[in-house]
Formats: C-alpha cells, sequence, structure tokens
C-alpha cells in the first residue's frame, strides 16, 4: 500500500498579490523630483488597489473573455457595438477614477501631469490592454484644443474621472472616452497616402468616406480622423453618436486577432458619409494630430518602464522565494548578475520616463526650453525604453524557469504585450528618423538637450567621453538615415547616464556608466563586469 505523500508542495514562491507597487523608491523619487510630491499618498492608495487579489483576477480575466463585436441587433438593425466583459469596465472604473486619463488637463496645480504618469505607470503595472483608451483621452485634448469651440463642449467630459460606458449622447454622459484613427491599409505609417476623404456641407460640418486599417478602442465616444480634403490631408473629429442622439456611422468590419493586448479591442471601421468636423486647419491634418502622437509616445515610454518594473518585481519575487542548490536564487552569484543588471535597466527605464512627464507638465505651463526638450527626447525615449522591453520582459521571465513560460505566472501575458510600444505609435525605424528631422529642423531641442546631459558634465569621465562621442556623430551628413537607429541609441544611453549620475545612488550610477557606455562590456543581461556594486544594486529592486 502506498505510504508517501506525493502532492506535497514546498519550495514554491508565493503569488505576488495583495503587495503595494506604489512603495517603490525608483518611482516614487522619480515623482517627487519631478514636482508631484504631493501626489505620494494618493499613489499609494491606488497602489494598495493595483497590487491586489481582485486587479490581478480582473486583469486576467479581461484577457481571457475577450471582446466581442456585434455588428447587428436581433432585429437586423446595424449597431457595431463591442461588448467586453465585466472585469474590463472594473479596470477602466478603477483607472479612470483614480485620474490616469484626462483629469491632469483640468489640474492647475504644477506637477499634475506627472502625478498622472505615476498613476497611469501604476494602472498599467496592473493590465496594460485597458490603458489604450485611457491614453487616448488624455492626449486628444492639446489637438482638441485647435477647435476652441468643440473643446468647449467636449474637454469637460474627457477631463472627467467618471467612466461612462456605452453609446449615448456625449453631452448627456457622465465621461468621455477618445480614439484616433490615422493608418490606413495601403499607407500604414505613410498616412499622406490615405484615401479617405472628406467633403464639407452647407452647415459646416463634413462627410468622410473611406476605410481605417488599426483604429484601437472602437468603443470609444470620439474620434480624431485623418482625412483628405480638398485642401490636404486634414484632421476631424468624429463621434460615435451625434448631439441629436443619432449613431453616426462607424461600421466596425472586424476586430483585429492581435499577439497580446487581448483585453483591448483594435478594429477596422469604415466611413460612409459619416459626420465629422474639421479640428484645426485645413491640409494640417499631421501638424493638428501630431499634438495627440506626442502624448501618446510619452505614454508608451512610461508603459514600457511600467510593465518592465512589473516583470522585474514578479523575478525578484520568485528569486526571494525559491532555492536551487542549498541557497535563495537571489543569493546565487549568477543569478544576482542578471537581477542586478535587470535593476540598473529598469531605473534607467523609470527615471527618464518621469523625467519626460516633468518635461511635458513644464512645458505645458509655458516653458519652452522643456518643450524642446521634450521634442527631441520624447523620441529618444520612445525608440529605446519600448525597444529593451521585450528583451528584458524575456529574461525576466527565464528567472521564474518553467513557471515563468506557464500561463498561471502571468509572466506569458507580460510577455505577449512586450513588443507592442515599440509598434504602437510609430515604429522603431519612425522614431529613429523623427530623431534626424529634429536635429536638422529643431537645432532649439538639440541645444536643450545639451543643455541637460552637460548637467552631469565632470561627474563621470565615462560619461564625458560617451557625450563627446555622440556630439561628433549628431553633426548630420549623408549616411545619417543608415545610422540613425546607432544615433538615437546613443542618445539615449547617454541621457539615462546623465539622469542617473545626478539622480540615482552612486553604485546605480557607476554600474550603468561601466556598462551601458563604456566598451568592451557584455550585451546580454547579467554580464555585469566583478567589483560591481550588486548589493546596491539589488536594494533599488522593488518589493
Amino acid at each position: 500500500m502506498p505510504t508517501g505523500v506525493t502532492h506535497e508542495v514546498t519550495n514554491q514562491a508565493p503569488p505576488l498579490t495583495g503587495h503595494n507597487p506604489a512603495e517603490d523608491a525608483v518611482l516614487l523619487d522619480g515623482v517627487r523630483r519631478e514636482g508631484a510630491e504631493w501626489h505620494i499618498e494618493e499613489l499609494r492608495r491606488f497602489g494598495k488597489v493595483a497590487g491586489s487579489e481582485e486587479a490581478r483576477a480582473w486583469a486576467e480575466q479581461a484577457n481571457r473573455h475577450e471582446p466581442e463585436l456585434r455588428t447587428h441587433d436581433r432585429y437586423g438593425h446595424r449597431i457595431d457595438e463591442v461588448d467586453f466583459h465585466p472585469a474590463y469596465h472594473s479596470l477602466m472604473t478603477t483607472t479612470v477614477g483614480a485620474g490616469a486619463a484626462g483629469s491632469a488637463w483640468a489640474d492647475e496645480r504644477p506637477g499634475a501631469h506627472v502625478a498622472r504618469a505615476g498613476t497611469f505607470m501604476l494602472a498599467t503595472m496592473m493590465e496594460q490592454g485597458h490603458m489604450c483608451p485611457v491614453s487616448m483621452t488624455y492626449a486628444v485634448i492639446p489637438a482638441l484644443r485647435r477647435a476652441p469651440e468643440l473643446a468647449k463642449v467636449y474637454e469637460p467630459l474627457l477631463t472627467s474621472r467618471t467612466y461612462d460606458p456605452g453609446l449615448r449622447t456625449p453631452t448627456q454622459k457622465q465621461g468621455l472616452l477618445a480614439g484616433m484613427g490615422m493608418t490606413e491599409k495601403q499607407g500604414g505609417t505613410d498616412v499622406r497616402a490615405n484615401t479617405t476623404t472628406a467633403t464639407e456641407q452647407a452647415d459646416g460640418s463634413w462627410r468622410l468616406r473611406g476605410h481605417k486599417w488599426f483604429t484601437s478602442a472602437p468603443m470609444n465616444d470620439l474620434f480624431l480622423i485623418l482625412a483628405q480634403a480638398p485642401g490636404g490631408l486634414s484632421c476631424f473629429l468624429v463621434p460615435r453618436v451625434l448631439p441629436d442622439g443619432s449613431r453616426n456611422t462607424f461600421r466596425i468590419q472586424r476586430l483585429k486577432d492581435k499577439l497580446g493586448n487581448r483585453s483591448n479591442a483594435s478594429s477596422e471601421p469604415e466611413f460612409d458619409d459619416t459626420v465629422a468636423w474639421l479640428v484645426g486647419e485645413e491640409g494640417r491634418g499631421v501638424r493638428t494630430i501630431i499634438d495627440m502622437v506626442t502624448m501618446t509616445r510619452l505614454d508608451c515610454v512610461l508603459g514600457s518602464a511600467a510593465h518592465v518594473r512589473e516583470s522585474l518585481a514578479q523575478a525578484a519575487h520568485h528569486a526571494r522565494h525559491r532555492s536551487v542548490f542549498g541557497a535563495k536564487l537571489i543569493d546565487q552569484p549568477l543569478m544576482r548578475n542578471v537581477l542586478a543588471d535587470l535593476s540598473l535597466e529598469s531605473e534607467a527605464a523609470t527615471t527618464l520616463a518621469l523625467r519626460l512627464a516633468g518635461a511635458a507638465d513644464r512645458a505645458q505651463r509655458g516653458d519652452g526650453a522643456e518643450r524642446a526638450f521634450l521634442r527631441l527626447a520624447t523620441a529618444v525615449g520612445k525608440y529605446w525604453v519600448c525597444k529593451r522591453q521585450p528583451a528584458f520582459v524575456a529574461e525576466a521571465l527565464e528567472c521564474l524557469g518553467g513557471n515563468g513560460y506557464d500561463e498561471a505566472s502571468g509572466m506569458p501575458r507580460l510577455y505577449r504585450e512586450a513588443p507592442l510600444n515599440g509598434i504602437w505609435e510609430g515604429s522603431g525605424n519612425v522614431n529613429a528618423l523623427d530623431l534626424l528631422r529634429v536635429l536638422a529642423r529643431e537645432p532649439e531641442s538639440l541645444d536643450a538637450f545639451r543643455t541637460e546631459v552637460e548637467a552631469a558634465s565632470g561627474a563621470d569621465t565615462r560619461l564625458d567621453a560617451a557625450w563627446r562621442e555622440l556630439r561628433a556623430e549628431l553633426v548630420l551628413t549623408e549616411d545619417a538615415p543608415l545610422r540613425a537607429r546607432h544615433l538615437v541609441e546613443r542618445a539615449a544611453l547617454v541621457l539615462q547616464g546623465s539622469l542617473l549620475v545626478r539622480h540615482a545612488p552612486p553604485a546605480v550610477a557607476d554600474a550603468f556608466c561601466g556598462s551601458r557606455l563604456a566598451g568592451g562590456q557584455g550585451l546580454a543581461f547579467g554580464t555585469l563586469p566583478p567589483g560591481t556594486d550588486f548589493a546596491g544594486l539589488l536594494e533599488r529592486l522593488p518589493a
């Protein structure tokens, strides 16, 4: 008769739930430094929700039970609605209520956009898919303000902290969400190849006809859409429901079957005599909608930094509880190297992301130097932080071994999400080439970038040397497009190095300059050289 117990569970890490991701020195230091110390206690309160077991269940359910498209009702009427699992609505209610959508634009306090950035990062750690409509709602405000009469009607509702789902007359709702439709199947990034047309009406409205290839969150209330008007490519506001309560023509042809981001519906809408209103000048659509794109690119950096931080927390938690060869994983020399290197990468990403949020806040308050810095640094940060995310999450997943490859760990979902921000709002090549455009056309942005980097001048010889080399390379030559990725990568590393030298503990700054800026180091995570202050780096791991 069998006598042994075969299913006793030992040496397994407990679930990482009930923790507070806001209790993180790197995040809190950045929020304070960029001007939103007044928001710290609210961040801590929201962190308790974001790290709860209930929030983890919402994330799992919203991605397991994906949005469903209903093109017609039972009687055959065209309705073009998307149904979401209740967990998705719980995520949206919590995140919008915490102020991660448009509310910062209605907050007069200095640091309001930094406060919102910290909240956005915590909400992303909770679940990334629902952050798409949240981000677009935040980003639409600067563009919408180019049409003051429209902004007067819709901005108070876009800045609301109330999540009010369902298609109804916008002005009868307690809060609105916004989206955008730029790309078409024949052009993608080349939006000037768009064929959607706009025809002006006698009453001052316009009618759109055409098809968009990738428009996320189709159940949002308002969309900025690019279309060809007689005067050229222009930007238009398209509501799902018109002021008189009737449905605007917004035919959802299908939902995209995506690699990740499964909780978020992404669609192909078709416009046919769709009512719209011009935003900005006719023929200046790209210039108008780029105000929105700039802010969503900032959110891509914040989102990637947050996802990196979340995957690091999972890896560190596992290593603290799992034993192998007679010692905890976190005490094994090679694993210490890996975790220290991941911690270093994550701190650099978070510090840069919050510096960009601080620049955005000060730029909105009239600081021209910060606006110039943001123009260049957003492209740099969007390229590098988002580019590093997939490799980072893969390494963090590997820290859990086979457990990390199991869906129950949550790591596969993080891994599927990892490439998204690198593609969203302009791929790596788009942002690398954007850097070249800024260098060629906006010398004030390079001046602002130089001022930022040289604030650390003389503090580290490796940083000084890397900056000298980069300055020489930033003189554009005919082969600049070929070298664009190299330039944007070096610019990101030099900028991160300057920020860490000024603001991070010495162990962090020294390890970053030695491993990222000095030559001859390994490229894989876990190749920090002997002599690195591993204890100092591991102290920066999230709890």
